[in-house]
């Protein structure tokens, strides 16, 4: 059988994705990527647990092999993430970090040990289409969905890609692994942002920026009327409500940030609401980048836990589009990523909001 590279976290649905592609009778190899720790000599992250992941693999009779990405996740998503917070946007860091550091080294090592596959335990489908193109497909169980992280996934990456996890539930896995004797079985999930190990997203950035921070500035109403004063750009965004600091008499939402005034937009719920909006740095799985002009009727979703609305998507020049939904969405954030879906299931594209 063919050989295939595991990303193995440390956690249950990793462990789960080596086990069941070994019991296929894939010959697997097991890899972490340390990709982040609390201090310069830690040697764990929430996110890359060595010790745990390499447990795993000798119960299940792998090779592992840790390897050190530090330099490319700081670069590719770490910095990134910071600077676009003290731009007033809203990051995703595990889309990129998905198809910058994840897939870009696994594949990498993959070619390095003669693997013809990369394996992760995303809860997703990869599939070959009919007109010659991968795209990943929602899992079966819909509340385990990762497919909005990985729409920035290549021809390439995908065409060298396993996923197995796509038709079972978290239960399931939790009882395969139970059922193997794996010590990961009933470990908890990890939560948040990986590399923000300690305190607050605001203190992270604080701490690993070269620029100078936004100071205080002034809440502002639509109509520009101050409202009060804000701690800073970089500690709010567009959707939230909670933690502003300041009491207006009736329930208020961050609606807009301007890093050119450094002043914070004030409204109400009704608001929020959007129909439509631009996004950039466009990736199309399911289908080729549409000609410039061309339109095409999708599904679309601006957060990662939002349902998928109908839409038009306009293709206005390279990488970029305009997505027209049919009813307007509460809390379109600049900074996220909007996906879109064909029928089914499957992702045929998404860029990040403008």
């Amino acid at each position: 059988m063919a050989k295939v590279l595991v990303g193995i976290s440390g956690g249950v649905d990793s462990a789960v994705t080596a086990y069941l592609l070994k019991e296929q009778g894939y010959e697997v190899i097991g890899v972490t990527l340390r990709t982040w720790g609390a201090g310069e000599e830690d040697e764990r992250s929430r996110c890359c647990e060595i010790d745990d992941a390499r447990r795993t693999c000798e119960l299940l009779g792998i090779r592992f092999h840790p390897h050190n990405c530090v330099s490319l996740f700081k670069e590719n998503v770490v910095n990134p993430f910071v600077d676009a917070y003290l731009d007033g946007l809203t990051p995703n860091p595990c889309i990129e970090c998905n198809r910058h550091v994840k897939w870009a080294k696994l594949l990498e090592l993959a070619d390095i040990f003669n693997a013809e596959y990369v394996a992760t335990g995303h809860y997703a489908f990869v599939e070959k289409l009919a007109n010659g193109r991968y795209a990943v497909r929602k899992a079966d169980t819909i509340s385990k969905d990762q497919t909005y992280m990985l729409y920035k996934l290549t021809q390439e990456q995908l065409s060298r890609t396993l996923m197995p996890l796509g038709k079972y539930t978290k239960d399931e896995v939790r009882k395969i692994a139970e059922d193997a004797g794996l010590p990961c079985a009933h470990k908890g999930d990890s939560q948040e942002i990986c590399f923000v190990t300690e305190g607050r997203y605001t203190d992270f950035i604080s701490e690993h920026t070269g620029r100078e921070l936004p100071g205080e500035g002034n809440f502002v109403d639509e109509e520009g009327n101050v409202l009060g004063r804000h701690k800073g750009i970089y500690q709010y965004t567009v959707g939230q409500r909670k933690g502003l600091g300041i009491a207006l008499g009736y329930p208020a939402f961050v609606t807009k940030i301007n890093v050119k005034d450094n002043t914070v937009v004030l409204g109400t719920e009704e608001s929020l609401m959007c129909d439509s909006f631009f996004c950039r740095d466009v990736n199309f799985q399911s289908i080729p980048e549409p000609s410039e002009g061309e339109k095409i009727r999708c599904l679309a979703k601006a957060r990662y836990h939002q349902t998928e609305r109908p839409a038009t998507v306009e293709m206005i020049s390279a990488g970029r589009v305009k997505v027209t939904l049919d009813e307007a969405v509460k809390g379109v954030s600049p900074g996220q990523s909007a996906v879109f879906y064909d029928d089914n299931g499957c992702v045929v594209g998404g860029g990040i909001i403008e």
